[in-house]
């Protein structure tokens, strides 16, 4: 029997899913890495050094505060969330209702995304770092 997912969708306006897929498209992290956070929590541990590399979650080595720096930006943009344990926040991260829908617009093209323009990184680059409102 086959089952069909659902679409998924969120309460997000069109300008935070915009921006949401931007963010990703010019984050270092592949959609593998989306793909993976699905089904389970992946450790900044995971994403760092040549084992985010070698599990085709980001296109090159990236240093430890490299790496939270650029999730941390995809957790301010709603894509992904930190997973809390009994004990409070753990380093493990896990993709958001917003993030699904973002991970749904790319599930059938495989490892080739878009790459962005340089509009799209200028724009992404001015959302984080001056927090621009658009």
């Amino acid at each position: 029997m086959i089952t069909i997912k659902p679409p998924v969708t969120s309460n997000a306006s069109p300008q935070a899913l915009a921006r949401a897929d931007r963010a990703f498209l010019c984050s270092p992290f592949l959609l593998p890495f989306l793909l993976c956070m699905q089904v389970t929590s992946i450790s900044l541990a995971e994403i760092t050094g040549a084992a985010g590399v070698e599990k085709g979650y980001t296109k090159k080595s990236l240093s430890e505060l490299a790496a939270e720096s650029a999730v941390m930006w995809l957790i301010q943009v709603g894509l992904v969330r930190r997973e809390v344990d009994g004990q409070g926040i753990t380093d493990r991260f896990r993709l958001t209702l917003l993030g699904r829908q973002v991970v749904g617009n790319y599930e059938n093209i495989g490892n080739l995304l878009p790459k962005p323009s340089w509009f799209d990184r200028l724009r992404n680059w001015l959302d984080r770092w001056l927090r621009l409102p658009f």
